[in-house]
């Protein structure tokens, strides 16, 4: 679907081949298509809103109307060949379809169909001349780009590439029945169809002809029961079927998607069933990759509310949200985010595509924009980049290359990302942290970073992964000169935000979380950090109170400094702001804000989505620190298991998690890792797949204690101690299914 996808058109076309032997006929033969507005020439994200955009309405950014290029290549059984193209012989006319936009929704006049159009003998005498598209003419716009603001001549522009397709595809994945039918107002039928996602509606209506349905999207209901679309702001998202009347009449829109749970149905000739409608699931076919499961209830709920919202939003382009006037590839949601992807599906040709999206997006001073594609400005005029959400152009392209050991990735863009890491030194020239751009920085948290503080870390951990990444393809000088700019960045750090006992002049818990996190204090600091992170913690209730920059790295770092009951705890939280009152409150997706929608109270108002993923990066610590599932080289060469119990006090909330089980399909074959926890026994099952080795941390007091499949541990096959201390046991493990059980107890 929408193919060719969404590129910056200006620049880049892509195209789709398909293999149509079995369609060919003797005879005359017909070659036909159907075009719609697309992310081309429709409505697109922020545009809708005023002072953006030509003709300040959202819409032409790239083309005033579509156009087509279609190439038929005939190899005939004597070996001759022949090209059919388009040209200005072929015909065009408007059918059905009255309306079609991705935001807006699609109209569709089942009166008007031609029955035939596209086959052989149809008589096309009304049907006017195809002309091309650069006689098509244009539009004079104001039009704000990374330049700014300036008029435009706005038609169509060749492309500077045309290349084959890079990405999976986007296609309609599975289909979805409707769980329940209410009728807040006489008419008027609210399907739930219970789970929030990325797609269409399908319908199946039997009626007069000329009788208009209309079908309009939410994700969520008000108080009385009717659909909620403030969080939509000016897109539409409505579809309108106009029957064809007499016979049983089903149809979907073709061009168009919506992020929902709720169907608002109105205009139908009759009483609905559940029948009446389904859903039809709709995103990249990105494969996926992995399960979760454990002990805990809610925790389950929220892998799959995890894995639902990245699919929803991994469509063409990472996207912030599917549903309201925006779904942009933002680039801060993005890199946080991207590590918790490459757990949960293959995302490998999908970031592919997406990074030459954002290099040709990059700003004429090197900086990344705020979004990729990058068709209109947003924010600060001239600066529509900003600390930790520009870093996406590093950040991405190292974890893909880091999970899939794929150095073509680093190689195609490392002249960008050495413009950019010039822009920083630039603005950045005695290594300090500075505000640059747009202060998003940890957006939506509970207590403000400042931005200074924050674009320190980044410089420094953009820093240490240009190093690796120069260093993996033999830039030696480079990755020398990267690792120089990371200790003269933690130098300025350590000199005017650490304090000697290792607290920090900004007393925040993201503060803390990225320094932690980036690796920006002294060894002998961390450990003290980390108890200063800790009352910070319990000083708040217990309670979180990060944003999207900071929640990821929060449970990583408490893991690591010591406080892994604590990490566990603010998962299993159900109080407000956690991901488990987002569970208890009826969230099948990850939400904007931390407070999206209560049940007694409603929703937020304005700018809120309950479908965005940026929260839902526990889940990288979900299978690194809970489940032990991680790799310390690229590829997943050399695997890292490292199951994490709490301990038996650790929640007095709620029942501690005393069960894991995960498993992760990674670029060498499948990693299980389960284990299970009692008063006095450990038991954990890990498979390593062929090819590869595994270093364990088993929770133990002593080898002596431990069996692997009924044999000692120092006997068995496979298995080799490395070490053993504070009450873990550092083994290596060869490729195969090990059964491992402590009965000692002192996994407690």
């Amino acid at each position: 679907m929408f193919t060719p996808g969404w590129s910056d058109y200006r620049q880049r076309v892509y195209y789709n081949t398909f293999d149509v032997t079995e369609r060919i006929r003797k005879g005359q033969n017909v070659l036909a298509a159907t075009v719609a507005d697309g992310w081309y020439s429709g409505y697109v994200g922020f545009g809708l809103l005023v002072g953006y955009g030509p003709n300040k309405c959202g819409r032409y950014f790239y083309g005033k109307t579509p156009a087509l290029r279609v190439q038929l290549e005939i190899e005939y059984t004597d070996g001759s060949k022949k090209t059919v193209a388009t040209d200005t012989s072929w015909k065009t006319s408007t059918g059905p379809i009255r309306e079609s936009d991705m935001l807006m929704g699609e109209v569709y006049d089942a009166r008007l169909e031609m029955p035939g159009w596209d086959e052989a003998g149809f008589d096309d005498r009304q049907w006017e001349k195809a002309i091309l598209a650069h006689e098509n003419g244009s539009l004079k716009a104001p039009y704000y780009d990374r330049a700014g603001h300036r008029e435009v001549e706005l038609g169509f522009v060749e492309p500077k590439v045309v290349q084959p397709y890079s990405s999976v595809p986007v296609r309609p994945i599975e289909t979805i029945k409707p769980v329940v039918i209410t009728e807040p107002d006489p008419g008027v039928y609210i399907f739930d169809m219970g789970q929030n996602f990325s797609g269409i509606v399908e319908l199946t209506v039997r009626g007069k002809r000329g009788t208009n349905v209309q079908i309009r999207h939410g994700e969520m209901l008000h108080q009385d029961g009717t659909l909620m679309t403030e969080n939509l702001r000016k897109a539409r998202a409505t579809d309108t079927y106009i029957l064809r009347g007499g016979e049983t009449e089903t149809w979907q829109p073709k061009f168009t998607f919506h992020g929902f749970q709720f169907v608002e149905v109105t205009g139908l000739p009759k009483k609905p069933t559940l029948d009446t409608i389904k859903g039809i699931v709709i995103h990249s076919d990105t494969p996926l990759t992995s399960s979760f499961e454990c002990s805990d209830p809610m925790v389950n709920q929220l892998f799959s509310n995890i894995v639902w919202t990245q699919r929803a939003n991994f469509l063409e382009v990472p996207t912030d949200c599917p549903q309201r006037d925006e779904r942009l590839g933002w680039t801060g949601d993005t890199q946080a985010y991207v590590r918790s992807a490459t757990y949960n599906a293959d995302v490998a040709a999908f970031f592919t595509k997406w990074e030459k999206d954002l290099v040709e997006s990059q700003c004429d001073n090197g900086a990344y924009p705020a979004y990729a594609p990058f068709p209109m400005q947003h924010g600060v005029r001239g600066k529509a980049y900003g600390t930790a959400w520009m870093d996406a152009g590093v950040i991405c392209p190292y974890t893909i290359y880091k999970i899939y050991s794929d150095k073509r990735m680093i190689e195609r863009n490392y002249e960008s990302m050495t413009r950019f890491m010039n822009f920083r030194k630039e603005v950045s020239p005695n290594f300090q942290g500075v505000f640059v751009g747009n202060d998003w920085g940890d957006w939506l948290a509970l207590n403000k970073t400042p931005i200074e503080y924050i674009d320190s870390v980044y410089f420094a951990y953009t820093s240490d992964l240009m190093t690796e990444m120069a260093n993996a393809i033999g830039k030696t000088a480079d990755s020398k000169k990267y690792a120089n700019w990371g200790k003269q960045i933690r130098a300025f750090f350590n000199k005017n935000y650490v304090n000697d006992d290792g607290s920090l002049a900004v007393n925040t818990q993201t503060a803390y979380a990225l320094a932690l996190f980036v690796n920006m204090l002294p060894p002998q600091k961390r450990i003290p950090a980390g108890q200063h992170l800790t009352k910070l913690i319990e000083d708040n209730d217990n309670l979180m109170s990060t944003g999207f920059i900071g929640t990821r790295p929060l449970l990583p770092v408490l893991t690591a400094t010591g406080h892994h009951d604590l990490a566990v705890r603010l998962l299993q939280n159900r109080r407000y702001p956690s991901w488990g009152f987002e569970v208890v409150n009826g969230a099948t997706t990850i939400w904007e804000r931390w407070n999206s929608y209560t049940k007694e109270n409603g929703f937020v108002a304005g700018m809120n989505s309950f479908s965005h993923y940026s929260f839902g990066a526990v889940c990288e610590w979900m299978f690194q620190s809970l489940a032990g599932i991680d790799t310390n080289e690229a590829g997943y060469k050399h695997i890292i298991l490292r199951p994490g119990p709490p301990g038996a006090d650790s929640n007095p909330d709620h029942e501690p998690i005393n069960w894991v089980k995960a498993e992760y399909d990674s670029i060498r074959g499948r990693i299980k890792s389960s284990w299970k926890k009692t008063t006095n026994r450990f038991e954990y099952n890990v498979t390593i797949p062929a090819n590869t080795t595994g270093i364990l941390y088993l929770p133990a007091d002593k080898a002596g204690n431990v069996i692997e499949s009924s044999i000692k541990l120092s006997c068995a096959q496979g298995v080799k101690i490395l070490s053993q201390k504070e009450n873990l046991i550092e083994i290596e493990l060869a490729s195969g299914s090990y059964h491992f059980i402590s009965k000692s107890g002192s996994s407690e």
